[in-house]
């Protein structure tokens, strides 16, 4: 029988273990572009499977990077794994903003989870969540997507009075919030599960408010893994963003 505690430590260890993998790759100077992006999905995506073979062998997986199966939805525990978040930023030396997250589902919740940042040489999880870094007072800074900013970027902007921080990797822009490097981030042009599950159970953890635009609740392990939008903020800012978001997303097609 394990414990909720023993599958945060797992869930470190698995995304430190890809994030070794992955720097390993890229010293490789004679890969570039497609290839390096190649190279390193698959690396990190055999280093989750062989581990979770090892250490969790009855549960199931979700990953980005591997066939799906149906059998997860009968699962009580599904582990939800993007072996490397942010593959444009991983493939544009030096960059560091890129990811590996690692999470776990336990019958409809998430439990335990770990967003490793390898090239800054940091891990942060559910077994030790992070601090959330104190306001600064000045306008509200918005962690966005630097290549898939939502359509609605201009206008939420002009109703929050805020300024936009681009990024790469879920993962990076929501480490952002509670390092008090912005203060929200707010997505809403198409992601999956794999992408924010490990980045939302580490900011639960740290005790910020995680949903989608609309405010609905943000749902894991389901037959299709879309999962488009989300919203990861201060718990203070929760309803001044979300009052603007809601509205938003009440004039724009909501899927999944």
């Amino acid at each position: 029988m394990t414990s909720v505690g023993d599958d945060a430590a797992v869930a470190r260890a698995l995304a430190n273990a890809a994030g070794d993998e992955l720097l390993r790759i890229r010293e490789d100077a004679a890969l570039a572009g497609r290839e390096l992006k190649a190279a390193g999905d698959a690396g990190a995506q055999r280093v989750l499977a062989a581990r979770l073979a090892e250490l969790r062998p009855d549960d199931a997986v979700l990953s980005e990077e591997a066939a799906d199966s149906p059998a997860r939805l009968a699962a009580d525990r599904v582990w939800i794994v993007d072996p490397l978040d942010g593959t444009r930023e991983y493939s544009e030396r030096p960059r560091t903003d890129w990811a590996v997250h690692v999470a776990l589902w336990v019958r409809g919740e998430l439990v335990a989870g770990a967003v490793a940042l390898p090239a800054r040489g940091v891990t942060y999880g559910t077994d030790e969540p992070p601090a959330v870094a104190p306001a600064t007072g000045g306008p509200l800074r918005l962690a966005v997507s630097r290549s898939r900013p939502p359509e609605f970027v201009g206008t939420l902007v002009e109703a929050l009075g805020a300024e936009l921080v681009p990024m790469g990797s879920a993962g990076v822009k929501c480490a952002s919030v509670w390092t008090g490097e912005a203060d929200a981030y707010v997505h809403a042009g198409g992601q999956y599960e794999w992408d924010s599950a490990a980045p939302v159970a580490v900011a639960r953890a740290a005790g910020l408010h995680a949903s989608r635009v609309d405010g609905a609740p943000l749902e894991y392990n389901r037959p299709d893994p879309l999962l488009p939008d989300l919203v990861v903020c201060r718990p203070d800012l929760a309803e001044r963003v979300l009052g603007v978001t809601r509205a938003l997303a009440a004039v724009t097609p909501r899927r999944a």
